[in-house]
């Protein structure tokens, strides 16, 4: 039937949801910090579980029902909850992991990151401690490692072009679906003074939809398959370097804003760009619908989106996705109470909290039962049902210090300070000695 990057099947309709992030840390607790700290289950104390997530808005108000209805299943159980914006996170677990002071429950994407911290033996595994029935085979296969599961998927995200529409209309346009057409629209939006595409590259990975998908279209998902399997195609292909063409193409265009690889996503400068309409188009996940909805809900009304286009004598298929898992729940292999963290990993994956999640986020998840009630994740699920692939986001499935050196070459590419056949040699290289 359909197939997914890295030898990923869709074997059914896969409704998957995205991850946000926010310039805030939150901490939220409901009882004094003395009292959350008694951990060891003695008689008249509480347990503590402690829940690291990155969502801000909607998405964590969904989590945060979600603990509550555990604490009532749970009385003598109090849950500290953190969250962290997205890139904020990654470094403040990284540490937490390597320093033996994890959360007990946690954020991840599956993939390659999560396995790093699987392969450490940071993470605890849940095999026959949930029903895999209720949810999308492809998406729990993304937090399953040599035939053990070590993460339950609320969702995936999708990566397409979000723009807005009262631009477009100004301007006579339409959703462009060939090369030429979304030539043609990042002209017509330069002509009269708008910024074609917003990008906020500090970060590296949005840089990198646009690598992937380029690939992607291009040569369709054999490519990386065959780099990622070492299978007679490497990442020093003539499609990555084409990739890095179009990329650089678009730069030498002019297509994205000034200082773009040095504005950071968490800040919101780039959604900042849409809702005053200096910017009309952002390639993101739909997690960019929970960030509207938190920080400008009346631009809602201007959103909407587009797939990526199909390119001049591309083999990729242009039903094909980017997608990602997140969030994935985890538990950590220190916790002190790990039957309970696995109980509150459950409510934070049943249907409830996957209608919820779906109802007021915009998105599509990766848990069965669920009725699609909002227009953006009628919508998506639909293209997910006829997607040919979904590929995952490279630096999430390849190793760690290779999907670092991915992201770093494409910043590099879209900062011209490398050629394409440069990155494209780095990666190859290191490619070798890593992947066997």
């Amino acid at each position: 039937m359909k197939k997914v990057a890295a030898s990923i099947t869709v074997l059914s309709m896969m409704f998957l949801a995205a991850c946000g992030s926010s310039p805030s840390t939150t901490v939220k607790q409901d009882t004094p910090a003395e009292t959350k700290t008694a951990s060891t289950g003695q008689s008249g104390e509480k347990k503590t579980l402690e829940f690291w997530y990155i969502d801000p808005g909607d998405k964590e108000k969904v989590y945060l029902e979600a603990v509550e209805r555990f604490k009532k299943k749970h009385p003598d159980v109090e849950v500290k909850s953190l969250q962290t914006p997205n890139d904020t996170y990654k470094q403040k677990f990284a540490v937490a992991m390597s320093g033996g002071t994890p959360p007990d429950v946690f954020h991840s994407w599956g993939g390659g990151w999560l396995k790093e911290f699987v392969d450490q033996g940071n993470v605890l595994d849940i095999t026959g401690k949930f029903d895999a029935n209720n949810f999308s085979k492809v998406a729990l296969d993304n937090a399953t490692f040599g035939g053990k599961t070590y993460g339950l998927p609320l969702g995936l995200s999708i990566a397409e072009f979000w723009y807005n529409k009262e631009i477009f209309e100004k301007n006579g346009l339409k959703p462009p679906a060939t090369w030429d057409e979304f030539t043609k629209v990042i002209d017509t939006l330069k002509q009269n003074k708008v910024i074609p595409l917003a990008l906020t590259n500090q970060s590296k990975w949005p840089g990198a939809y646009y690598l992937m998908y380029f690939a992607d279209r291009l040569e369709g998902s054999d490519l990386f398959n065959s780099a990622l399997g070492r299978k007679g195609r490497g990442f020093d292909d003539q499609g990555y370097v084409k990739a890095g063409q179009y990329i650089q193409d678009l730069v030498k265009r002019d297509a994205f804003n000034k200082g773009f690889n040095g504005v950071p996503y968490d800040a919101g400068a780039g959604r900042q760009l849409l809702y005053t309409g200096q910017a009309a188009i952002m390639l993101m996940s739909n997690s960019i619908v929970n960030n509207v909805r938190q920080e400008k809900p009346d631009f809602e009304k201007k959103l909407d989106f587009f797939p990526f286009p199909s390119l001049p004598g591309g083999k990729g298929d242009t039903s094909s996705l980017q997608g990602a898992t997140a969030p994935v729940w985890s538990v950590s292999k220190k916790s002190k109470n790990p039957e309970l963290a696995i109980e509150l990993v459950k409510e934070l994956s049943t249907v409830e909290t996957a209608q919820a999640y779906s109802d007021r986020t915009g998105s599509v998840v990766a848990v069965n039962g669920v009725n699609y009630k909002d227009d953006y994740a009628k919508r998506i699920a639909e293209q997910v049902k006829q997607a040919k692939s979904i590929f995952w986001p490279y630096d999430q499935t390849l190793p760690p210090d290779l999907g670092e050196l991915h992201k770093d070459t494409t910043q590099g590419v879209f900062g011209l300070s490398i050629t394409p056949e440069e990155a494209a040699k780095k990666m190859e290289e290191k490619a070798k000695q890593m992947l066997k």
